[in-house]
């Protein structure tokens, strides 16, 4: 699979040599997106020629992706990308089919709940254990109570971490650049402390020297992926991915601020400054499933959250 990789890896390095199109930032984050789509045909495909990529591999990625709790506009970025540099190709021999044929749902706000339960995510914690992965269980906690993407856990290094035991909060570099602070709660500054011990200084807390990023982020949601369903709730349609912690958090953030006596309006507002998001409209897809569940559901007595 790695020669087949390398293989498809080298010839669109020699599409983006020869690419004028698009801003250097666009082609930038199109070209990670289509090394990713390259990475999934050689595993699943073993396809060695990019001429030869065809719907059935759009199709197959996109089945990948939905499985993985991607949402659709995520979804249809990264189809973006891939069209892109699809479109470089020279005698490519199949034009790839559109969402429409793709059949990409539209972005409903709020239509799922994508949160863990307390017991799900205990149990989640008592795989990493026992596969003795401790940094899988640092990252699932620090993304539950500090409702991180998984990229943001990921970017942490020693100089972030200790800022956050000094500050009590986490500056975080999110989407577009943009700088927030989130509040860490007891059970985070504990999980810091730990990873300092163990971390050179500079370096970042998940990623080892010699990794690249991308494949331990692929690593932790296959780990998710494969125990997920030993440790769901029975009866539970809920997807259990990473992402479904950063709603979790949300949720745990939105009754808390409500109990100390928040407006609904001011309850969201700062949720939404402490996920980083500047739409109301898009922090109320995180607060899916808050309503009417009692406390006990979100943080099983741990309010510091």
């Amino acid at each position: 699979m790695k020669t087949t990789f390398k293989n498809l890896a080298a010839q669109a390095e020699k599409l983006r040599r020869h690419n004028r199109q698009g801003s250097y930032k666009t082609k930038e984050r199109y070209y990670e997106a289509f090394l990713r789509f390259l990475r999934f045909t050689a595993e699943r495909f073993h396809l060695e020629k990019l001429a030869n990529l065809s719907g059935k591999h759009l199709a197959a990625y996109v089945t990948d992706m939905k499985s993985r709790g991607l949402s659709p506009a995520t979804i249809k970025t990264e189809l973006s990308a891939i069209r892109f540099w699809h479109d470089q190709i020279p005698n490519a021999r199949y034009t790839l089919p559109d969402n429409r044929e793709l059949a990409l749902e539209r972005r409903v706000f709020g239509e799922q709940d994508r949160t863990w339960s307390h017991r799900e995510f205990n149990f989640m914690i008592g795989e990493c254990w026992k596969a003795g992965r401790k940094d899988f269980e640092a990252c699932v906690v620090i993304g539950r109570y500090a409702g991180l993407r998984i990229h943001e856990v990921m970017r942490m290094d020693t100089a972030i971490a200790r800022a956050a035991l000094q500050d009590g909060f986490l500056t975080i570099k999110g989407k577009g650049g943009k700088v927030r602070e989130v509040p860490i709660n007891e059970t985070i500054r504990i999980e810091l402390v730990a990873l300092l011990k163990i971390t050179p200084p500079g370096h970042k807390l998940f990623v080892p020297a010699g990794r690249d990023t991308h494949s331990v982020i692929h690593e932790l949601e296959a780990f998710i992926r494969r125990h997920r369903d030993a440790v769901k709730d029975e009866g539970s349609e809920r997807p259990m991915t990473f992402h479904g912690l950063r709603h979790t958090c949300a949720a745990d953030w939105y009754r808390r601020l409500i109990r100390e006596g928040k407006t609904p309006h001011e309850a969201c507002r700062q949720v939404s400054r402490w996920l980083g998001h500047e739409r109301a409209e898009i922090t109320r897809i995180y607060l899916t499933g808050s309503e009417g569940k009692p406390d006990s559901y979100w943080n099983g007595g741990d309010g510091d959250a």
